[in-house]
């Protein structure tokens, strides 16, 4: 089958792919899945709790996002200590915290997830590159309590198995899309969590157009979360009329001088509550 994003999986997405398959394979040469699974085993993520989170009425709900590097902008911040940060942000009002764990392209490192997990009790999503079934489980042994899953970087099979398996884990997936092909995948493959990101993974330009293009399109009850490009609570505000209930924040915190501070900026009490989508739901 053809990827998510067709001919668009190019330069930089076959690269990170390519990289995150090595990766994978010598994790599992140094401790089979069987392994990992015991480890995740004993850890209760809770992908309910994420998704309500990240849905609550009359709120900016701000998924807020350590991380240490971009390929967009090189390094962001030269002293890095997630855990410290993730404290910042629970006090500063965030919704959930992402943590970046690719070591490649991002310095991430699952270490960082475990460090964010113990300062934190606030839902917290792994943002790698899934491409295995191994990773869910990484991700649920580090204390995740959702997963990122790219549709760009998926087939139609593989998005559904991996959004199947996440589910039976008890993590919940945030399914990132860029174009209306991508987010009629998401929604086939039953994603009740959907990222609009406005930057494009081949070029690494941001293009609010996309954000604002693709809300329409949305199933009825599921959570829409933005991606990229977010500034100011101006730009939550606006996004906020056109459908978004979450916020991925990532860069705009982390080139500040305090994370914290520019979080508490950006979450200040919302001007209008909203229906909390799937509320009709049992």
């Amino acid at each position: 089958m053809t990827p998510g994003s067709g001919a668009g999986r190019t330069g930089l997405l076959d690269a990170i792919a390519a990289s995150v398959r090595t990766t994978v394979a010598n994790r599992r040469a140094t401790l089979p899945i069987e392994a990992v699974a015991r480890a995740a085993s004993d850890c209760r993520p809770d992908g309910r709790r994420f998704r309500e989170a990240i849905a609550r009425a009359g709120r900016r709900n701000v998924i807020a996002e350590c991380k240490r590097r971009s390929p967009a902008r090189g390094v962001l911040a030269a002293r890095y200590a997630p855990g410290e940060i993730a404290q910042g942000y629970t006090r500063a009002g965030a919704a959930a915290i992402s943590v970046l764990t690719e070591p490649t392209f991002f310095d991430g490192d699952l270490a960082h997830l475990q460090a964010v997990r113990a300062a934190t009790a606030l839902p917290l999503l792994r943002k790698d590159f899934i491409l295995d079934e191994y990773q869910l489980y990484e991700a649920r042994a580090a204390g995740a309590d959702a997963v990122l899953l790219i549709v760009a970087m998926l087939d139609e099979t593989a998005l559904q198995r991996l959004a199947r398996c996440a589910g039976d884990l008890g993590l919940a997936a945030l399914v990132e899309v860029h174009s209306s092909r991508e987010l009629a995948l998401a929604r086939d493959a039953g994603a009740g969590i959907i990222g609009v990101n406005s930057r494009d993974l081949r070029t690494l330009a941001v293009n609010a157009r996309v954000c604002e293009t693709l809300t329409d399109e949305a199933p009825a009850g599921c959570v829409m979360v933005a991606e990229s490009g977010i500034r100011s609570r101006q730009d939550i505000d606006r996004l906020s009329t056109l459908g978004y209930h979450a916020f991925l924040v990532g860069e705009r915190l982390m080139t500040a001088a305090d994370p914290a501070a520019a979080l508490a900026d950006l979450v200040e009490p919302a001007h209008e509550a909203e229906r909390v989508p799937g509320d009709e739901e049992p």
